[in-house]
């Protein structure tokens, strides 16, 4: 128990009132005055402990201050049985205002935790079963730093498998949605897969009502997802040992091939970031399906697989001010048709890359192959454990 009042010793009697003397300066003795002392500093020490043990809202830097100050004024508390309080108390407060520090940051500074952006190659469903593919491995990293570090509470994605109208974008509202098996020639079992998703309501109308903003026609629909989605995403988000548990919405691409209005798709829902939402588009970095099977087991890449990869790159990673002048240039390029016959799998990037706002395109892995690139790229950086 800390000392108290009624813990020190009492005065010897003799003590009790010092006599006078014939001098004009009062007698005192130091004993009295060291008795006197320790009372009051007992009494304010008491009463330190008792505020303390009855504030549940105390932050790190008041919570460190206190104590500092008690280990400077009262160094003996080291040697009271209460001094555990204390140690609890502080440790508490600095663990809750531990998990508040990047929002309290972010109020002084002004600045905005954000998502980063992701764009991924996803391959063809077979990609789920070939486990030595260097893809399958890659798209499993990136699925983990998304739920380790991103932590979003949302996915918002975009898939080249879906195109709305040409000037209509069209977002899944259904909460529980079937898978779509939008492949053919593939064995049966490719048709029974299963990943488990739900969509979110909430998140379509956020999506819906950022395009109507931007003065983009935008209307809900039910949908499932496509294998654009699922099939990357089982690689990305296993189910038993990196689920992803948080709600998928769907977005589709317009039914054109326009890269400027697929940037500005982007730049439309950019601010859903700062709401904790993971923004990602699916398709392929260089996909030509008719050379394919020209290059069927020759992992050597085509000519036009290496030059169209390395402008997307530089495309990609250009200045965020000359960003979407690089990436619209880009499908002007001679290789382009080349790469990509139709734009639908390459049109998810530009969406990604206009959503990045003044974030920094990063080509973080990729595989040039036959008339296939498996480029992966992420804008922005991923905060760490929801500190900046």
């Amino acid at each position: 128990m800390p000392s108290s009042p009624a813990n020190i010793p009492p005065k010897d009697p003799s003590q009790g009132h010092p006599e006078r003397s014939n001098s004009s300066s009062p007698s005192t003795s130091p004993v009295t005055i060291l008795l006197s002392i320790l009372s009051v500093l007992s009494a304010v020490f008491i009463a330190y402990l008792v505020h303390s043990s009855t504030t549940t809202t105390t932050t790190t830097a008041s919570a460190d201050q206190d104590t500092a100050t008690v280990t400077r004024f009262f160094p003996f508390s080291r040697l009271l049985s209460r001094q555990s309080v204390v140690r609890q108390v502080s440790n508490s407060a600095a663990l809750q205002a531990k998990s508040n520090l990047a929002n309290l940051r972010a109020e002084e500074t002004g600045f905005k935790m954000r998502t980063p952006v992701y764009f991924i190659s996803h391959g063809g469903p077979n990609v789920m079963y070939e486990r030595d593919h260097p893809a399958y491995s890659k798209l499993q990293e990136l699925g983990r730093e998304i739920t380790t570090k991103v932590k979003p509470r949302a996915v918002v994605v975009f898939s080249a498998h879906w195109q709305a109208g040409p000037d209509t974008i069209q977002v899944n509202t259904a909460e529980i949605t079937d898978l779509i098996y939008d492949f053919y020639g593939f064995p049966s079992h490719y048709y029974k897969e299963k990943f488990p998703n739900v969509g979110s309501k909430e998140v379509a109308q956020k999506v819906i009502d950022a395009l109507h903003e931007a003065g983009i026609k935008a209307e809900g629909v039910k949908r499932g997802l496509d294998h654009g989605v699922w099939a990357g995403f089982k690689c990305a988000f296993d189910p038993e040992t990196n689920p992803l548990k948080v709600p998928i919405v769907q977005v589709s691409l317009f039914g054109n091939e326009d890269p400027a209005k697929h940037y500005k798709l982007g730049q439309a829902l950019s601010k859903l970031r700062d709401e904790n939402i993971q923004i990602i588009g699916s398709g392929m970095a260089v996909h030509n399906l008719r050379d394919m099977h020209f290059t069927f087991g020759d992992p050597r890449p085509l000519p036009y697989t290496v030059s169209f990869d390395e402008a997307l790159k530089d495309a990609a990673t250009a200045p965020p001010e000359k960003r979407e002048q690089a990436m619209v240039d880009l499908l002007k390029r001679p290789d382009a048709r080349q790469a990509h016959p139709f734009f639908d799998h390459i049109l998810p990037v530009h969406i990604a890359a206009g959503a990045a706002g003044e974030d920094k395109g990063r080509r973080l892995w990729t595989l040039k192959s036959g008339s296939m690139s498996w480029a992966q790229f992420r804008f922005g950086e991923p905060a760490v454990n929801g500190t900046l």
